[in-house]
């Protein structure tokens, strides 16, 4: 199943985020952050850390750096 998540993210970052006008204002970006979060806490950890690190990314957000914790 990681595999699989990863694999997904990894086409996500080469496919469809370089068409995406915005970018990420954090660093690293929400897409390298759910595949450090993946690969460190595996699929339903690094999954939600993830999902919490999307939802906080949006236009009002400040940004910056973020690491995986």
């Amino acid at each position: 199943m990681k595999k699989i998540v990863i694999a997904l993210i990894k086409g996500y970052r080469k496919y469809i985020s370089p068409m995406k006008s915005t970018k990420c204002p954090y660093f690293p970006t929400c897409s390298e952050y759910g595949l450090q979060a993946v690969e460190k806490y595996g699929v339903i950890k690094g999954g939600l850390l993830a999902f919490w690190r999307i939802l906080r990314c949006n236009p009002f957000s400040k940004g910056g750096y973020d690491p995986v914790p």
